[in-house]
């Protein structure tokens, strides 16, 4: 038996929080899937596709470094 008095509070807290990772996690992977298409539909090489499935992946890191580099930041 759990004696904590803010169990419910912590469990309530876990929700909430799983709840709003939800849309960002859509996000991505909408994103993914684009870069995905685009990156195979433009290979020319199966190598070049294996390359693209690699920046399919890493392209958020690009997006946000780019847009800190033209913040100025």
């Amino acid at each position: 038996m759990n004696t904590d008095p803010n169990t419910a509070e912590k469990k309530e807290y876990k929700l909430k929080a799983a709840r709003r990772a939800g849309a960002s996690e859509a996000v991505y992977g909408f994103g993914l899937i684009g870069a995905w298409v685009y990156y195979f539909t433009h290979a020319v090489t199966f190598w070049l596709g294996v390359l693209g499935f690699f920046k399919g992946i890493a392209w958020p890191a690009f997006l946000v470094y780019e847009a800190l580099k033209y913040l100025h930041m």
